[in-house]
C-alpha cells in the first residue's frame, strides 16, 4: 500500500448508495449467509447518535474502497453514572484491497479524527488480532462489560481503547449497544432487493445462521 494512492474524506449524500454497496460487498457472506451491514449504516445515518463529523470514506483513482463511521452510546457504571462512549462500525473495505493495508489507514486516520474532537473512548465488537495493532484491547481489562452477556461467556470479541489515557479508570459498568443496530430480517432482505443479486452461502467460520 503506497500512502499516497489514496484519500481519506467525509462521506457526502451523493456517496450514500456507493458506500452502502461497497458495505455489501465486504460483508457478503463473511459472518453469516449474505449480511446487514448495508442496510444497518443506511439506518444509522437518521439516528440521533450518528456522529456526522466521523463518517468517513476512502478514495483511490475516484474510486470508493473503504469506510468507516461512528455513533456515541453510553456504559452504565455500577455507581449510576452515565458514560458518554463512542461505538464503531460498520468499517469495510473493498474485498479485492483487504489485507493490504487500507483498513489500518482509514481505522488509525478515524480514531485520530475521534480523540480531536474530544471523545473519551471507543468500545465495539472485533477481532483483536487486527484492532490490537491501533492500540484496542480487551474491555474487560477496563472494568466493562457487554450487556447481556452472561458472566462466564467468552467475552473477547468485545474490545476497548480509551482516546483519552484514563478515561475509564475510575469506571466500570456495561456498555450499552445503540438500539440503531438491531435491524430485522425481514427489513434487510426487502432492502436488499435494490442491490445486484448475490447467492448467500452458509461457510466455515460464519458466527450466524
Amino acid at each position: 500500500m503506497n500512502t499516497n494512492d489514496y484519500k481519506i474524506r467525509l462521506e457526502k449524500e451523493e456517496d450514500y448508495r456507493d458506500v452502502e454497496n461497497l458495505v455489501r460487498e465486504s460483508f457478503w457472506n463473511v459472518y453469516r449467509p449474505g449480511c446487514s451491514e448495508h442496510y444497518v449504516i443506511h439506518v444509522l445515518r437518521n439516528d440521533p447518535a450518528f456522529v456526522k463529523e466521523l463518517d468517513f470514506v476512502m478514495e483511490q483513482d475516484g474510486k470508493l474502497i473503504g469506510q468507516n463511521m461512528f455513533m456515541k452510546t453510553i456504559i452504565d457504571a455500577d455507581d449510576g453514572r452515565k458514560i458518554p462512549v463512542l461505538t464503531m462500525g460498520p468499517i469495510g473495505i473493498t474485498p479485492e484491497l483487504k489485507r493490504k493495508g487500507y483498513g489500518k489507514a482509514i481505522l488509525d486516520y478515524s480514531l485520530e479524527k475521534a480523540a480531536g474532537m474530544g471523545f473519551g473512548a471507543v468500545l465495539f465488537e472485533g477481532n483483536i488480532d487486527f484492532y490490537g495493532k491501533s492500540g484496542f484491547d480487551f474491555a474487560s481489562k477496563f472494568g466493562i462489560r457487554y450487556h447481556d452477556l452472561p458472566e462466564d461467556a467468552d467475552s473477547s470479541f468485545f474490545l476497548c481503547k480509551e482516546l483519552i489515557p484514563g478515561y475509564l479508570d475510575d469506571v466500570t459498568g456495561v456498555y450499552q449497544t445503540p438500539q440503531g443496530y438491531y435491524v430485522k430480517d425481514e427489513d434487510v432482505d426487502e432492502f436488499d432487493k435494490a442491490f445486484p443479486p448475490k447467492e448467500k452461502l452458509k461457510l466455515p467460520g460464519q458466527i450466524f445462521g
